[in-house]
């Protein structure tokens, strides 16, 4: 199991109690080692495409650091401090964001941390008017980890207002809601069809100026608790199949039962989309919804202050 950077805090800081300078690279390995890390965790990401670990150790230092507890002495190598061998001499069983409140230096530097997180003051909120980023004295989470989490929740939330919304709307709205989507996604232009008899085609999609190449769509507005049954898709299937099209997008505000999606396997043409997945192209397409704010998170270029 990965450690939180503050349980790292501590063997970080043993690690380092030689009074020597040290590599990035060696006291990574150490500590995964101290954590019995697997080749497994060591790989994990966040969902920004940073290594977990690394992000961890990273925040570590940065703390110690900032509690003058270590030091940095050149690109990529790290020294314990005299007062982080004085900490050590003191033998602590735990050092934590509360043990570092000890040192001025760490409390003006939270501080300023904290300041940073008033930038959520606009952001979306949940229906109970709160923001999923917690600035907490001991949280276990790093500031990217804080910031990723929060975003995430937002996010949720958005896609299930998005989801509640399509439930409301209008068969009409939601079947141009569908068009408009999938020409998002360059599928090519579409029409509602209204057509009745025909299995439920509510749309086409032609890929072609010619429309000899088409998708048919149907789209289902329905609640939470009502699924697309299996004879619907089957139905679907059959349409495409009397129309000659090789092509369909069966669409769904709710879920499709476990038989259909084991059914489509086989259909490479035949695509079903639930409500999760429904919203989820919608936000990615930003179908509904619209960029609000957007930030930067910049590091320092070490290279720039790498003199010769």
């Amino acid at each position: 199991m990965i450690p939180d950077y503050q349980s790292i805090m501590l063997p970080l800081l043993k690690n380092l109690k030689d009074n020597q300078e040290h590599s990035n690279s060696e006291l990574y390995e150490s500590l995964c080692l101290e954590f019995n890390i697997t080749d497994e965790e060591k790989e994990a990401l966040l969902s920004s495409g940073i290594k977990i670990m690394d992000n961890r150790i990273g925040w570590a230092k940065t703390y110690l650091k900032k509690a003058k507890l270590l030091e940095y002495t050149k690109r990529g190598y790290t020294k314990i401090t005299e007062n982080g061998l004085k900490v050590l001499s003191e033998n602590p069983s735990k050092i934590d964001n509360k043990y570092l409140e000890r040192f001025n230096d760490f409390l003006e530097f939270r501080n300023i941390k904290e300041q940073q997180f008033n930038f959520l003051e606009g952001f979306p909120k949940d229906s109970s008017g709160n923001i999923h980023i917690t600035m907490t004295k001991n949280t276990e989470e790093t500031p990217d980890e804080l910031i990723e989490n929060g975003y995430n929740s937002i996010k949720a939330n958005i896609k299930q207002e998005l989801l509640n919304k399509l439930r409301e709307s209008t068969p009409d709205f939601f079947e141009r809601t569908i068009l408009e989507l999938l020409e998002k996604m360059d599928y090519g232009k579409g029409e509602v069809t209204g057509k009745t008899g025909d299995g439920g085609i509510d749309g086409i999609i032609y890929q072609d100026k010619l429309g000899l190449d088409k998708i048919y769509l149907q789209a289902k507005r329905f609640a939470e608790n009502n699924p697309v049954s299996a004879h619907m898709v089957r139905d679907f299937m059959g349409a495409l199949e009397v129309n000659g099209v090789n092509k369909g997008v069966f669409i769904t505000t709710s879920r499709f039962p476990k038989e259909s999606l084991q059914n489509t396997k086989s259909q490479k043409s035949i695509i079903l989309i639930d409500g999760n997945k429904l919203v989820d192209l919608m936000y990615e397409f930003n179908l509904g919804v619209h960029i609000e704010k957007t930030f930067e998170m910049k590091k320092i270029d070490l290279d720039y202050f790498a003199e010769e």
